[in-house]
Order: structure tokens, then C-alpha cells, then sequence
């Protein structure tokens, strides 16, 4: 049984929380803020990025660049359905999406939003020491030898448990911070 595999699930359980944290306002003007708004364009539905450039020219504020000018009510359309409490302005193909501050309501929002996304991330990689564990259990490897794995098994999961509760400490410190 290869524990590097399974370390390589958990990185990437440990990624997924990173990018969903990304996505969190808290604020400042961060471009990861619109990574996961997808645009009617062309028939089908397309990441922002690949319809226009975004940008953060100041701290309160966003803006898009679209690249084809008969996507900018789509667009517009897209940033202000997203649920994030935006409210863009189109000037031409350019995009201005100014970051209202936020209300103390709201912060505690995204910090139950956060730890949605950080008990998911738990969630994951609990499932993959669970799949792990199985494997060791279906190989019936010596006693000992089981034993081994099991415990490297949850010695990484407990290193990815903490890890993931650290960025969540760190997000929540950004959202109340501010």
C-alpha cells in the first residue's frame, strides 16, 4: 500500500478548501473573488476569466475587461446573480465592481460559510483515510504491519485535519478584522 497516494487525495482536499476560501469577500478587492462565476457566452456557460481580464486597480474595487463587447450585460448579469452582494457597472466593455464594506451581519456569515467549507474539506479527507484503512483492511497485510498503517494512516489524517482548521482560523481572523 503506498501512503504517498493517499497524501496526494489530502493535498488536494486541502487545495479545494484554499480556492473556495479565495472566493470569500472579506474586504479587500481579491480577483479570486469572481473565479467562480460562470457567463452565458456563446451557447454554453464559460469561467469569467475566459470571457474578460479581472483586475483589482484599488482596494475596494474590481473590474473586468471583456474582451467581446456583446458579453457585457451577460457578464454583468452573471456578477450580480452570483450571490456575492456585488453590484457591478458597466462603462462600455469595462466592468466596475465596487466592494461595499461589509456589515457586521455579514461577516458572521462568511465565517459560518467558511466553516461549511472547512468541515467539507474534514469530511474529504476523513473519506480518504476511510478508503485507505479499507485497502489495508482487503490486503490483510501481518498484524503488525496492518497496525503501521493504520496509524500512518491517521497520523496524516490528523496533520490535514489540523491544517485545514489553521487556513480556517486564518480566514475567519481576515473576515472579522476588517
Amino acid at each position: 500500500m503506498d501512503i504517498d497516494t493517499y497524501r496526494q487525495r489530502m493535498e488536494s482536499s486541502l487545495e479545494a478548501v484554499r480556492k473556495e476560501f479565495s472566493g470569500l469577500r472579506t474586504g479587500r478587492a481579491s480577483t479570486n473573488l469572481l473565479d467562480s462565476i460562470h457567463v452565458e457566452a456563446y451557447g454554453g456557460s464559460s469561467p469569467l476569466n475566459q470571457v474578460g481580464t479581472v483586475s483589482a486597480p484599488e482596494s475596494r474595487l474590481l473590474t473586468v475587461q471583456v474582451w467581446d463587447g456583446s458579453l457585457v450585460k451577460n457578464v454583468e448579469k452573471a456578477i450580480r446573480d452570483a450571490g456575492l452582494g456585488l453590484n457591478p457597472q458597466a462603462d462600455g466593455s469595462l466592468i466596475r465592481v465596487p466592494l461595499p464594506e461589509l456589515s457586521q451581519e455579514r461577516r458572521q456569515e462568511l465565517v459560518k460559510i467558511a466553516g461549511k467549507y472547512a468541515e467539507q474539506s474534514r469530511v474529504s479527507v476523513r473519506n480518504v483515510r476511510r478508503e485507505g484503512l479499507d485497502t489495508i483492511k482487503k490486503e490483510k497485510p501481518p498484524e503488525d504491519e496492518a497496525k503501521a498503517l493504520s496509524d500512518k494512516m491517521q497520523k496524516l489524517t490528523d496533520e490535514y485535519v489540523q491544517k485545514i482548521d489553521e487556513l480556517l482560523a486564518t480566514k475567519e481572523k481576515e473576515i472579522t478584522q476588517i
